[in-house]
């Protein structure tokens, strides 16, 4: 009876010890994997540089955990940039689509209606309101007048020998046909019509910075972040940058004659935040010594001679581009009036002499210069 009472018992004891041990197991492995989950791969720097968008040099960085994934984020924002670097181009026309190009045609003495994508459509409402904000100083009706200036200074480079300024009465004819009114914008049918058939629109000098926004815009929605977006100096930062700390990014010395001795005016820390410079020491042509940027005052209908720079730090890059292109052109104290009516706008402006003057703010995003920078 004992030794028969006995292999029930140890047998029931040996299938409890199975049964924790198999607990234990299964405990063990529902552990690792969770930790396994839990953990988060730490996320490296990549770059990548491209050349073929609104004719400058752009710049992606991000901080993501495998290079395919940023090269795959890259893809998106390469796609979104070639839409909008073609719907805004003003010198090309692209099959299939009408553009600003195909707005500004002739056809018969006078243009035509022409429906266009919504994203046009956008851009010239919030000209528009940037063309009210600042007074005319930001006005994309100026096609005609720019582009002579274009031309000019095009054969001024190509043969600096023989470069010439532009007439100021081939200026002032071509200014007659700037009226912004004439820009006749329909929201419900995507439509655009200029009414004047000499008038021609040129974006450039808000295009970029407003379609930089709204690929941010674009990456945010998608809950894309840590990525900075360089597009010809025009930066915007989406979230954070190194170590989950805010982006360090740097402001180009205006003065070239000193740009190698000190390539940086200041530096900055921005998070989810927009950084755009306007400045005369990049795109220009000689004339008899001198220097003729492409910042052309609507009023005297030459280059502003006011500043060697003007910076704008703001959260909205579309906003930051066309304050930066105005201001280049206002007084300081006309600048900062428009400045205070904004919200999150901070500006540096630079003088032909090298001095620096801020708005209140600014200095709250500056930081010194570090090696590891």
């Amino acid at each position: 009876m004992l030794f028969s009472y006995n292999i029930p018992c140890f047998l029931d004891m040996k299938r409890k010890s199975l049964s924790i041990l198999l607990v234990i197991v299964l405990l063990a492995s529902q552990l690792s994997l969770l930790s396994s989950c839990n953990t988060v791969k730490e996320k490296q720097k990549f770059s990548e540089y491209y050349f073929d968008y609104f004719d400058t040099v752009t710049t992606i960085t991000g901080y993501t955990e495998t290079e395919e994934e940023f090269k795959s984020i890259c893809e998106e924002i390469k796609a979104e940039l070639n839409e909008y670097h073609k719907l805004y181009n003003i010198y090309l026309r692209y099959d299939g689509m009408n553009n600003i190009c195909v707005i500004n045609d002739v056809t018969d003495g006078k243009h035509n209606v022409v429906k266009v994508d919504k994203k046009i459509i956008d851009l010239l409402l919030y000209s528009k309101k940037m063309y009210s904000l600042t007074d005319g100083k930001i006005n994309v009706a100026m096609g005609s007048v720019l582009s002579i200036w274009h031309n000019y200074r095009n054969r001024g480079l190509s043969d600096p020998a023989n470069a010439e300024l532009p007439p100021i009465d081939k200026l002032e004819e071509a200014k007659k046909h700037t009226d912004f009114s004439k820009v006749e914008i329909n929201k419900e049918n995507n439509t655009v019509f200029l009414s004047d058939p000499e008038m021609t629109l040129d974006v450039g000098a808000i295009a970029k910075g407003y379609a930089v926004e709204r690929i941010a815009e674009y990456l945010i929605n998608k809950g894309i972040t840590d990525f900075l977006l360089n597009v010809g100096g025009n930066v915007r930062t989406i979230g954070m940058g190194k170590d989950n700390k805010p982006w360090k990014v740097g402001i180009e010395n205006p003065d070239t004659s000193k740009q190698e001795e000190i390539p940086h005016i200041e530096y900055l820390k921005m998070s989810d935040m927009s950084l755009v410079t306007s400045g005369c020491y990049q795109r220009f042509y000689e004339v008899n010594g001198k220097n003729y940027h492409h910042i052309i005052d609507p009023v005297t209908l030459y280059p502003g001679e006011k500043y060697l720079s003007v910076s704008v730090l703001t959260k909205d890059s579309g906003l930051g581009d066309a304050l930066s292109t105005s201001l280049f052109l206002m007084d300081v104290e006309e600048g900062k009036k428009i400045v205070d009516s904004l919200e999150n706008v901070e500006v540096m402006w630079v003088m032909p002499d090298g001095e620096q003057i801020y708005t209140d703010g600014f200095k709250n995003y500056t930081f010194e210069y570090i090696k590891e920078f």
